[in-house]
């Protein structure tokens, strides 16, 4: 499950994050975009919760200088020791340029520079030389975590996917269809090793068909006009589905891009229904290959006006248990 829930105060978590192991969750994750920081979250839920694992889908690669990420990675992993998975990630440039001021250069390279970084620095080793796009002069961790997390790198395209099979201990897809699984986990064949495949998966639990596809236009219109994912749903064969919203997004008419977008688009990329139809469609992205499969939990007017009981129901029949 993907944490902070919406509408509800870090403090309160406490007893929701206790609660999850036993209604069958066993991992938790954050992402980074304009809301709390991927850190903070799982600090408190390393301590709230020791036996929920902890994961970041993901840290950016440009808004903290390398040293900064390894620190901040350490001490989690201190804290829950063999509980912590590493995503990062390039991120956008609306987040990294737009908003954390920094130039968003050379993403692929970035990441790629970062990931070997970290791979040596949480190892404890020390860091001293040039990579190809940032340089670092005698840096030690002076807590090295005894046991490492694992590293996930964020991948849409090809030699990103290539770069997290080679090089990552996994990958962290966004955005995809449970039929798209296959063409992304394709990109990873031959990898050393296993890999983990964690897939950030929207959950709707509504069964307000209109309620849903409302929710999920707003949501699709907003990321998949990023470039970034714009040419991974062309890459993934969505081009002419999509094209009727790309071009009304860049004439600025935003109600015709809402519009525009298919309902097959809708419900292949968000999950909706009742939590037990939900559970069932991430079941599947399960059945695909995805080891790791992160529900981020979107508002619905049930969820809104149910309180803390609703809530917990809902959870409880998202894990099933």
């Amino acid at each position: 499950m993907t944490v902070p829930l919406t509408g509800v105060p870090l403090p309160e978590h406490a007893g929701l994050l206790q609660a999850l192991p036993d209604l069958g969750f066993t991992d938790v994750w954050t992402s980074e975009v304009s809301g709390t920081d991927a850190f903070t979250p799982l600090a408190l839920a390393s301590v709230w919760s020791p036996r929920l694992r902890l994961g970041t889908a993901i840290v950016p690669v440009f808004t903290r200088g390398p040293a900064l990420i390894a620190m901040q990675a350490a001490a989690l992993a201190e804290a829950a020791p063999g509980r912590v998975a590493l995503g990062i990630g390039a991120s956008s440039p609306v987040v990294v340029g737009d908003w954390n001021a920094v130039p968003f250069e050379r993403p692929y390279e970035r990441s790629r520079d970062v990931l070997r970084f970290l791979r040596t620095a949480l190892a404890g080793e020390m860091v001293d030389g040039a990579f190809d796009t940032f340089q670092v002069r005698r840096f030690r961790l002076e807590r090295p975590p005894v046991t490492p997390p694992k590293l996930l790198l964020a991948a849409l395209r090809p030699k990103m996917l290539r770069l997290a099979a080679a090089e990552a201990d996994g990958v962290v897809l966004n955005w995809l269809s449970v039929e798209d699984v296959a063409t992304a986990r394709a990109e990873m064949d031959g990898a050393h090793g296993e890999k983990e495949v964690a897939a950030r998966i929207f959950v709707c639990p509504t069964e307000d068909e209109q309620v849903a596809r409302e929710t999920a236009r707003r949501l699709i219109a907003a990321y998949l006009t990023v470039p970034a994912y714009a040419a991974f749903h062309r890459w993934l064969g969505r081009g002419e589905a999509l094209k009727a919203m790309w071009d009304a997004w860049a004439a600025k008419d935003r109600k015709a891009a809402l519009r525009a977008i298919p309902d097959e688009v809708v419900d292949a990329l968000i999950v909706h229904g009742s939590p037990r139809r939900c559970r069932e469609h991430v079941q599947r992205y399960a059945d695909a290959g995805v080891t790791t499969p992160v529900m981020a939990l979107l508002p619905t007017p049930e969820l809104a006006a149910g309180g803390p009981e609703v809530l917990l129901d809902t959870l409880r029949e998202l894990g099933a248990r």
